[in-house]
């Protein structure tokens, strides 16, 4: 059994005269085969915090609330381990106008995309099960089923392989709270023209690529 774990970085808003939106959104997929090599480095995490370090974070890792050193200590951890990482990046400035009012509908079919390009370029090893574990972004059940059948559908149809999609938050799957410093730590290089993160998983990075350029 083999996993992808998903999350984005950024915001899907398009009014660019608030100071919050930001100019670019990006998606990466971790892949790992052995997950509980990822969880112990969130484990090995927590055990250098304080108590009251470990009482504040509530149990998960935020990358753009943690401290450099934490995200380094992780990024650095992480390129130590047998994974993949691939990611899309959007120049919201680009994007078509009919998806920017659908944002749910953008979300998928950018997933979808980049899901594509793993089949299609063979850019991991897909002949054994996969399982996408995507962090939840909605509360609302119809869209999180919708997202999971959508995904499932398209890889079915398009490359006649069967893959089982879950929604979890980085509370139930430890493994979302790294694949969260990993996006944070690739928006940061777009957003901000910041390297210094991303340059320390450089190695795992298959692909890296803009939709809309």
């Amino acid at each position: 059994m083999a996993f992808i774990f998903l999350d984005e970085s950024g915001d899907l808003g398009f009014n660019f005269k608030k100071k919050k939106t930001s100019r670019h959104f990006v998606i990466a997929f971790l892949f790992v085969k052995d997950k509980k090599s990822i969880e112990k480095i969130i484990k090995k995490t927590f055990s250098k915090f304080s108590k009251l370090e470990v009482k504040n974070h509530g149990g998960v890792i935020h990358a753009f609330k943690e401290k450099p050193t934490t995200r380094q200590k992780i990024l650095t951890s992480l390129n130590e381990k047998d994974v993949a990482i691939i990611s899309i990046y959007l120049n919201k400035s680009k994007v078509y106008t009919k998806l920017q009012d659908e944002k749910h509908v953008l979300y998928n079919y950018v997933t979808n995309i980049l899901l594509d390009r793993i089949y299609t370029k063979k850019l991991i090893p897909t002949k054994e099960p996969i399982t996408l574990v995507a962090s939840r972004r909605e509360t609302n059940k119809f869209l999180n089923e919708n997202f999971c059948g959508y995904l499932s559908q398209q890889v079915a149809g398009n490359h006649k392989i069967k893959i089982s999609v879950l929604i979890k938050t980085p509370q139930q799957e430890k493994c979302l709270q790294v694949v969260d410093v990993v996006c944070w730590s690739l928006f940061r290089k777009r957003e901000h023209g910041d390297e210094s993160y991303s340059n320390l998983i450089k190695s795992k990075i298959i692909e890296e690529s803009p939709l809309f350029p």
